[in-house]
């Protein structure tokens, strides 16, 4: 992987604690659920290929990240800062700089995709005796708040098949054909592995109309692991670092990554898009190496479907 070294933050530590208190919390305009617990819907200043902030670049002030209208998720900044905080002496020297809105950034992604998910690596404290990313973020996230569903709750939504739509189990198949399209997506379920489930299909192939409105809602089973969801470009085969090579197909069509599931219950983000454009897409998890060990579906996009 390539290594990693945002700019220090030039906003203190002990004045981004201060601000923790404010809470600084953007909801998203469309669902308002969760990234890692609770949503990543915030402008971020992060090129695809560059994947960090400039050297020279000077980090923001430490306030409320702006609403991003375009996004399906939001994160309070506030729970970020009490998280990294958590890790007492390793966030000063070289990694103060994870304290702030630059860390932040780099973390969470928003309009685009998180730095660590783009080839970059996480720092070694984070990453403790795991080699996977995904394990990694799945646990620093696990206890992050936002809404949650049960286990019998999750199970239900992931044999349940969608209002409006026709289910092909033997062509692993589900058709709309009206223009409000909503469903749910359970990853890593009990049937199999690092796989989405819907309507009792692993990984099916979803056709909308050309120009429905679709609100997917994910809902992450993995104890041990980091999921998220993306709409993107259709690849032949997925890559290890899929949002090196695809951007998102539509505006909104992200869950960067919800952590692990706990006792508490499982973590759930929604993405809320148009399918303004024909064609044949994707439906991935963003998450190093899922969408190339299988986590991926295809997504149809046409009058015909």
């Amino acid at each position: 992987m390539v290594t990693n070294t945002p700019p220090a933050d030039p906003t203190p530590v002990r004045r981004l604690a201060t601000g923790a208190a404010q809470r600084a919390m953007v909801i998203a305009s469309t669902a308002g659920l969760v990234g890692v617990g609770l949503g990543i819907g915030i402008t971020v200043a992060v090129n695809r290929g560059t994947s960090s902030p400039s050297p020279t670049a000077t980090a923001p002030a430490a306030t409320a990240p702006a609403q991003n209208p375009g996004e399906s998720q939001s994160l309070p900044y506030s729970y970020y800062q009490s998280m990294m905080g958590g890790y007492g002496v390793m966030m000063g020297g070289s990694y103060g700089w994870m304290m702030g809105q630059s860390g932040y950034r780099w973390m969470v992604g928003g309009a685009q995709a998180p730095a660590w998910m783009m080839g970059n690596a996480l720092p070694g404290f984070m990453m403790g005796s795991s080699t996977d990313p995904g394990a990694a973020m799945g646990q620093l996230w696990a206890g992050a708040p936002g809404p949650r569903v049960d286990a019998a709750t999750a199970q239900g939504l992931a044999t349940a098949n969608p209002s409006g739509a026709t289910v092909d189990t033997a062509a692993n198949r589900i058709t709309f054909n009206g223009p409000d399209v909503r469903f749910t997506v359970v990853a890593s379920p009990s049937s199999a592995d690092d796989r989405f489930e819907v309507a009792g299909l692993v990984n099916p192939t979803i056709a909308v109309p050309a120009g429905a409105s679709v609100s997917i809602e994910l809902i992450n089973s993995d104890t041990g692991s980091a999921h998220g969801l993306v709409v993107a470009p259709a690849d032949a085969q997925p890559s290890a670092m899929p949002m090196m090579t695809d951007r998102p197909a539509f505006t909104g069509s992200t869950v960067w990554f919800i952590g692990d599931a706990t006792s508490a219950g499982m973590h759930e983000a929604t993405a809320t898009f148009t399918a303004s454009t024909a064609g044949t897409y994707q439906y991935l998890c963003p998450v190093p190496g899922h969408a190339q060990h299988g986590m991926y579906g295809t997504l149809v996009v046409g009058s015909g479907t």
